[in-house]
């Protein structure tokens, strides 16, 4: 599923790294048996010429702190593209440019440790475990059927921060740094597709706002 990508404002989170380094009253911070809710949103178009494309994703997830340091989640996303110029889908080589219409339904789970849970700003490692199911319902110069899905599974390596502005709400910043996907469609005989990544990229980061309750 592809992700938010504002780097703009991830460029802004970043200047929180030199706030405050114990907790202040009425700022937050995160502890044993704390529970918050998170989630990504993104809405994207792209008109040139006669040609036209939108995307529109969302990705809610419920997280829970085991000790005051580790946090476990588990999400569920929607991502709806319209035309999209591809040349590959989840990893498999599609032989050309095409105008791909699909949708995915993604189900995950993810662990973090926070350095400092207890602060109003904290860097956290996460690891993640994404499933995602996807069908292409149009492709350009390509017959196929609509019942063909790619199936997903994609591990995930990251570094992040969090920031918050209120005693509930948060501000978070992540980028992946190693990754590992392997994508095989829905289909007798096809054979699966992995691709590993290494090393971060500062064009691929995800945003995303947390509410503590």
């Amino acid at each position: 599923m592809k992700k938010l990508l504002l780097s703009a404002l991830a460029v802004c989170a970043f200047t929180f790294s030199n706030a405050q380094e114990e907790k202040t009253e009425g700022t937050g911070g995160f502890a044993q048996g704390d529970m918050f809710i998170s989630g990504s949103f993104g809405i994207n178009s792209f008109k040139q010429d006669d040609f036209k494309s939108s995307e529109f994703s969302i990705a809610p997830s419920f997280n829970y702190f085991v000790s005051d340091n580790i946090a476990v989640g588990a999400k569920v996303g929607f991502a709806s593209s319209k035309d999209a110029i591809i040349s590959e889908f989840q990893g498999i080589d599609l032989g050309g440019d095409f105008a791909a219409s699909y949708n995915t339904i993604e189900f995950g789970a993810m662990g973090r440790y926070y350095f400092t849970p207890a602060n109003q700003f904290s860097l956290f490692g996460q690891l993640g475990l994404d499933y995602g199911i996807s069908t292409i319902t149009e492709l350009d110069g390509m017959d196929i059927d609509e019942d063909n899905k790619f199936n997903s599974l994609n591990i995930g390596l990251g570094l992040g921060m969090n920031y918050f502005v209120s005693s509930n709400f948060s501000l978070e910043a992540g980028i992946g740094v190693l990754g590992y996907n392997t994508s095989k469609l829905d289909a007798d005989g096809a054979e699966a597709a992995n691709t590993f990544s290494f090393g971060a990229n500062l064009t691929d980061i995800t945003l995303g706002v947390n509410y503590k309750f």
